[in-house]
């Protein structure tokens, strides 16, 4: 690197004082290298024999492949994989490295991770390396570049297999021997084939992937080769002629972000990385870790201005580990030249800020307003050995960082999840790429306790909260979509009658509906009362039970949805408006509102079908004066208040199922848990939270109408209230940024606050807790006190 350096960048330093830091580090590596050894051993349980003799009798060249292999295994394959496989897999993928023509271009670290490692995903465990090195030589004979080799492989190889993509699959993680079996492959199961192939020839495979694509169309994986400088992308059984980085999901991918985690790119990792690949194909199956890849498959970079050229930053804490940190470079003058977050441990290792920056100028890099040194460079200088591949100047600093998400997985191996909020760590402020990993490591803390505790309980079809049981009963219809399937909510009629009588009623609502996709489920109410389904333990028994649905069923927690008829019809009058955020629609059959109002419906689309002589508790006539309310909502409020209200004239209370016709018109609708506009009134039955606001004290009766916009909220009334939490993400603001909260619908209204709002882990598991619902986490919160003068 051509470059001077000032407070920081190690390699301008004598290399003689360098020498006691490179053997400390080394010392320091080969002990951290000996203990996870170690700790592997002791995950192996029964299975620890296995592994001893394989070590004990693995050749001495191959045994440090051994010795990294197993550290970074699955526990699951610890626990259960025999000496012998272990010892034949590690022959041939080290034959295979040493006998590439392009070994030269493959050092130790990319052969651990992208050629030694047996399997990509969670496929089964099988010897494939010989067979398929055997198939796979002849097709690239005579090859010496690694990328062309890929090429031809995934040009040949599928034909040769007759192996060809079908979603009639077994399933979609198959391993290479069950999809040459069958001949079919999802795109996961071709993208292992020909991973699998790569290897076998010494060329680096990993396994890619997207979780969801931008326009939420669904998934897709596919492969990364190492052409022996860097790594170049293919889909797997669809080549795009000659040549790599060129596919059918191009322009996709480059619309992909990182700020969202189900929209981000990910390529498999077999090193440490807090990140886990999300099994989107199927969550159930073992988690591989995982590293960002977005930023390579972003849009086209725009030309340099004169004078300038690339550079490449990283940031490191005192523990060697790379961080995420917002990074400003400024000139002579002050001024701002460029700025950034560094990147982390969840990518790759040469994985760098690029920015673009002045040539000849001093620069000074400053984090957290503070400056941690500073270089001046120019472009590299093209020797002898150079390749024509520009190389892009790299500059480091160390930087005091703590590692707030280690001390979280710490704290999480000994500790419950409900404890992490009262811990200092969870209240240090968190950058905005650092929450989407936190938050998938809680959600994971929080599915396996609720795994662990209510999984007998859930197979035995029965939830239980605050210490009232309640029975259910469901069937699942149409094939799951890529995000999840859907759930109905469908509530009984009866209400104060003798249990036999509401029993016949829940037996009549198990087969009154059937949705084309989804889970439909019938609960029991817990009680004979004639409030069957609007008293204060409806609202936990229904959190729990969909937290439990979200992840025994894998329901989409933006597509569940509430129905019900006669007195099921009176709760969900009752349950739809306080509990909106929950649903994605709402449908009322033949049932009476009692005393509640429908203002809470402003974000949730709510259908009422009653017949028109419904006469019995005025049942009919409060419809069409409901019709008439909703209409002058809705116009009063534009884009809030979606319904459709339907009188069946001619029909009493049972309209003779022309209210089916309910079930399509809700699953045309998604959760929409982040609205711009929240209008919240307490019922009777209060609760705590609604959309992103929070009372802490919450009073029947209250009413608050809130609006963000930007980087400003505002709460343009609040009756009852004293306090109000807001509660915020990277995706209804800009975080980096202050935020405003005022009160009153105009601009002079009284400023609540204004500042910085830090993401923290507190957030993100008080607001996890709350109701278990993976997408209603957020990371930043105000609290505001009203004005006592407005709550009059």
């Amino acid at each position: 690197m051509n470059a001077t350096a000032y407070g920081g960048g190690m390699a301008l330093h004598p290399l003689r004082l360098l020498l006691p830091w490179l053997f400390a580090l080394v010392a320091t590596r080969d002990a951290a290298a000996s203990d996870a050894l170690t700790d592997a051993l002791a995950r192996s349980a029964a299975n620890r024999s296995q592994l001893e003799r394989a070590l004990a009798t693995v050749p001495g060249p191959q045994k440090r492949a051994l010795e990294w292999l197993l550290p970074h295994a699955p526990t699951a394959d610890l626990a259960t994989l025999d000496g012998e496989f272990l010892l034949a897999h590690v022959d041939a993928a080290w034959s295979a490295w040493q006998s590439a023509p392009w070994k030269a271009n493959v050092d130790e670290e990319l052969f651990f991770d992208a050629l030694l490692p047996y399997a990509s995903v969670s496929e089964s465990r099988e010897l494939w390396l010989p067979k398929l090195r055997e198939i796979c030589l002849p097709l690239v004979a005579g090859e010496s570049d690694p990328g062309r080799a890929a090429v031809r492989l995934n040009q040949q190889l599928f034909a040769k297999l007759k192996v060809r993509y079908s979603t009639e699959r077994q399933r979609a993680d198959q391993s290479p021997s069950e999809s040459i079996a069958s001949g079919l492959a999802s795109c996961t199961g071709l993208s292992i084939l020909l991973i699998d192939a790569c290897r076998s020839i010494g060329v680096p495979a990993r396994f890619v992937g997207v979780p969801l694509w931008i326009d939420r169309s669904g998934n897709h994986s596919w492969v990364e080769v190492w052409d022996g400088a860097r790594w170049r992308f293919t889909g797997a059984a669809e080549p795009a002629g000659d040549a790599l980085d060129e596919a059918w999901f191009t322009g996709r991918a480059s619309a992909q972000s990182r700020d969202d985690p189900q929209h981000a790119i990910y390529a498999v990792t077999w090193r440490e990385s807090p990140l886990d690949f999300p099994m989107v194909f199927d969550p159930r199956r073992p988690r591989a870790r995982a590293v960002d890849v977005t930023d390579r498959y972003a849009g086209p970079t725009q030309p340099l201005p004169a004078g300038h050229s690339h550079l490449h930053v990283g940031l490191t804490g005192r523990d060697g580990r790379r961080v995420a940190r917002e990074l400003l470079l400024q000139d002579e003058s002050g001024r701002e030249v460029a700025r950034g977050t560094t990147k982390d441990e969840r990518f790759d290792a040469n994985d760098y800020l690029a920015l673009v920056v002045p040539r000849g100028q001093l620069l000074t890099a400053i984090v957290d307003g503070r400056p941690i040194g500073a270089f001046r460079f120019s472009e590299p200088t093209a020797t002898a050995n150079s390749t024509s591949t520009r190389v892009i100047p790299t500059v480091s600093w160390e930087i005091d960082a703590s590692d707030v998400a280690g001390q979280l997985e710490e704290f999480l191996h000994d500790h419950e999840l409900a404890e992490v909020a009262q811990q200092p760590f969870a209240y240090q402020p968190l950058s905005a790429e650092e929450v989407g990993p936190i938050a998938l490591r809680l959600i994971e803390s929080f599915d396996a306790d609720l795994r662990a505790r209510e999984r007998a309980s859930f197979d035995a079809r029965i939830v239980e909260a605050g210490g009232v049981s309640m029975k259910f009963w469901y069937a699942v219809y149409g094939d799951k979509p890529a995000r999840g399937r859907s759930l109905y909510l469908s509530l009984h009629g009866g209400g104060g009658a003798p249990p036999a009588v509401n029993d016949q009623q829940w037996e009549n609502q198990k087969r009154l509906y059937r949705p084309d996709e989804g889970v439909y489920l019938a609960p029991r109410a817990p009680s004979d009362t004639w409030n069957l389904w609007h008293q204060g333990h409806i609202d936990p028994l229904f959190q729990k039970l969909i937290a439990q649905l979200i992840l025994f069923e894998e329901v989409d927690p933006d597509r569940v949805y509430v129905m019900g008829y006669s007195a099921g019809g009176d709760g969900v009058y009752q349950l739809a408006p306080r509990l909106a955020d929950h649903f994605a629609a709402a449908a009322m059959m033949a049932g009476h509102p009692n005393e509640t109002r429908p203002d809470g419906l402003r974000n949730l689309p709510f259908t009422l079908h009653m017949g028109g002589k419904d006469d019995a508790y005025d049942r009919a006539n409060i419809g069409r004066r409901w019709k008439q309310l909703l209409a002058e909502l809705a116009a009063a409020d534009p884009g809030g208040y979606p319904h459709e209200v339907v009188i069946h004239e001619g029909k009493g209370h049972w309209m003779d199922r022309e209210d089916a016709v309910a079930v399509p018109w809700m699953a045309q609708h998604t959760r929409e848990l982040r609205p711009t506009t929240i209008v919240w009134l307490q019922d009777d039955v209060t609760t705590p939270r609604f959309y992103w606001l929070a009372n802490p004290a919450p009073a029947a009766g209250a009413r608050v109408v809130a609006k963000r916009a930007g980087n400003e909220v505002v709460i343009e009334s609040a009756v009852g209230v004293q306090r109000l939490a807001v509660r915020l993400d990277d995706s209804m603001a800009d975080l980096s940024k202050p935020i405003r909260v005022r009160a009153g619908a105009t601009a002079d209204g009284a400023l609540l606050f204004e500042g910085i709002v830090p993401r923290t882990i507190a957030t993100l598991t008080r607001t996890l807790l709350e109701r278990g619902d993976p997408r209603g986490l957020f990371s930043a919160e105000i609290v505001v006190d009203w004005p006592t003068e407005r709550s009059r």
